[in-house]
């Protein structure tokens, strides 16, 4: 994602900074991988593990986030609204698990 690419290039070049910075591209940009292969999963049961670890990507990168901001590491307002989007793709991916699931 561009704007996780955007705020760890904001980060200060401190050992803190360079260790979330180094997290926050990790998880940050491994659901859209994610979904991606859980669009062309093979079965039900391989598309909800992948929604899966979408899910938990996107639960780690607000716990970054969350870090970056209450830490004021980056004052840029684009933080908090990064934080939003990853909350609400988190509860969509949530629910679509939630359906998923419940599909026989």
């Amino acid at each position: 994602e561009v704007a996780v690419g955007a705020i760890t290039d904001a980060l200060p070049r401190t050992r803190f900074g360079r260790q979330i910075g180094n997290q926050l591209v990790r998880c940050g940009t491994s659901p859209m991988a994610n979904y991606a292969e859980a669009c062309g999963s093979e079965s039900k049961k391989d598309f909800i593990h992948k929604l899966g670890i979408c899910l938990k990507e996107l639960r780690e990168t607000r716990v970054w986030l969350r870090l970056v901001l209450k830490s004021q590491l980056v004052t840029d307002s684009k933080v908090g609204v990064l934080y939003d989007e990853v909350d609400q793709l988190r509860r969509i991916i949530g629910k679509s698990i939630t359906t998923a699931r419940s599909r026989t």
